[in-house]
């Protein structure tokens, strides 16, 4: 976490506000935004045409398509709010509203929910729908160096009180996360500092009695610019493997759990060939045994220069598919990953130059009750969005998570046997929960 954003920053605001473009060739709507000559043909294309063809689809498809819950049992299903024939209005009514239980969980597998302290909206959702999520993760925590000194930063953000009600009435585990900030050239290369910082993480889950963490350093390692260097890439995978292995040899007094967990978070390939700072199939397999989940950032997808969905559907599955494989050994590997599932949006600037950027809930609720639009859906990405024109008569193109596109991701998660990671919970409307 290099910088801290109002709006939103994903698993670490560093790979967030500098995100390697997607040149993926199965997403025609962003291959052609890339070029600025070509800007205006797609703005026609995408959001004139695309758009009415794929209500007319997709009304008849999936208006009652079958999702990963049952109809009968929540109240967003009750109500017919999964669906592709969304009104700014039902948004607008009905965002609060979530079943009488709250406890149940409709979605099976792993849920990591990402909290920040910048947006105390996150505290408050996680303690009321803790049921509903198996893995906390509060944007905690930063390993850095301090002269020849490795510090862990970030004890200060941590909120006893809010663990002590998380564990009183519910059972998910808390890992902070902990971004590895340091100088990683001379971290990897001493056997010393790989022991200090391992050592440090370890005893501050002890003395917090966390369950564990979610690492990230692979972003930062790309940002050096070191892993094209084979030597210290398999640095970088045994120092993970050796905090992995110290975790695991873990166990807190009075913790009934096996041993401290180790979660990591990993970036999508950008491209259909692997670059030399991905973290492909290769490192997957190697950190299997070592590490307890992988946070997979799929999310993203789009960006103020390339602006379109945020996470579309065909991207996570083909990501999904190029990360762990088919069959049943694919199926295996998946079990470990959380795909990522983004609770914000983005509200792109269309005319007078691109721009914007991320969009949260009270500022998608209050851009909805002000411009009242059409709130359309594009088949190729399966996201709503929709567009405005401002005070100065410029142009929006709006995507923000729906119950349809989130109950369409959980159902692609649970074909894998994978769960979810959730950035951040803080972002999203509460009925989301309802179908978690």
């Amino acid at each position: 976490m290099a910088k801290k954003r109002t709006r939103r920053a994903g698993p670490s605001s560093t790979h967030r506000s500098e995100p390697i473009e997607s040149t993926s060739q199965d997403d025609p709507t962003r291959n052609s935004v890339y070029s600025h000559t070509k800007r205006h043909r797609w703005l026609t294309t995408f959001f004139i045409i695309l758009p009415a063809i794929s209500i007319l689809i997709y009304r008849q498809s999936y208006y009652a398509a079958t999702t990963v819950i049952d109809a009968d049992k929540t109240y967003v299903y009750q109500r017919g709010l999964v669906k592709t024939d969304l009104t700014y209005r039902e948004v607008l009514n009905e965002n609060s509203r979530v079943s009488e239980n709250i406890s149940r969980r409709n979605f099976g597998n792993p849920v990591l929910a990402y909290i920040t302290p910048w947006n105390s909206k996150g505290y408050d959702l996680a303690k009321k729908f803790r049921s509903k999520i198996t893995h906390l993760s509060p944007v905690w925590y930063e390993l850095k160096n301090e002269g020849s000194k490795l510090i862990l930063h970030g004890r200060h953000n941590a909120d006893r009180g809010w663990i002590s009600d998380i564990r009183t009435k519910g059972s998910a585990l808390i890992l902070p996360r902990v971004v590895l900030e340091a100088t990683p050239v001379e971290l990897l290369k001493k056997k010393r500092l790989r022991e200090k910082a391992i050592n440090l993480i370890i005893k501050e889950c002890k003395k917090m009695e966390y369950d564990g963490i979610v690492l990230e350093s692979w972003s930062r390692w790309v940002a050096y610019g070191i892993l094209h260097n084979s030597d210290l890439r398999n640095m970088a995978l045994q120092f993970i493997k050796q905090l992995g292995e110290a975790m695991h040899a873990v166990r807190l007094e009075g913790n009934d759990k096996k041993n401290l967990q180790l979660v990591y978070v990993i970036g999508p390939p950008r491209t259909d060939k692997l670059q030399e700072h991905d973290f492909g199939p290769e490192e997957l397999q190697a950190l299997y045994d070592a590490v307890d989940g992988f946070s997979l950032m799929t999310y993203d997808h789009s960006s103020p220069y390339n602006p379109g969905p945020n996470a579309p559907l065909k991207w996570i599955r083909s990501t999904l598919h190029f990360l762990v494989g088919a069959g049943s050994k694919g199926r295996r590997s998946a079990e470990k990953i959380f795909v990522g599932i983004n609770f914000y949006g983005n509200d792109f600037v269309l005319s007078g130059g691109l721009g914007g950027g991320p969009i949260i809930s009270h500022e998608y609720l209050s851009v909805l009750e002000q411009h009242k639009p059409v709130i359309q859906w594009e088949e190729n990405s399966a996201e709503h969005f929709f567009l405005y024109s401002d005070n100065k008569h410029v142009q929006h193109a709006v995507f923000y998570p729906t119950l349809m596109s989130l109950a369409m991701r959980l159902e692609e998660a649970l074909s894998w046997g994978a769960g979810i990671s959730i950035w951040e919970v803080g972002q999203g409307l509460e009925y989301f929960f309802d179908i978690l």
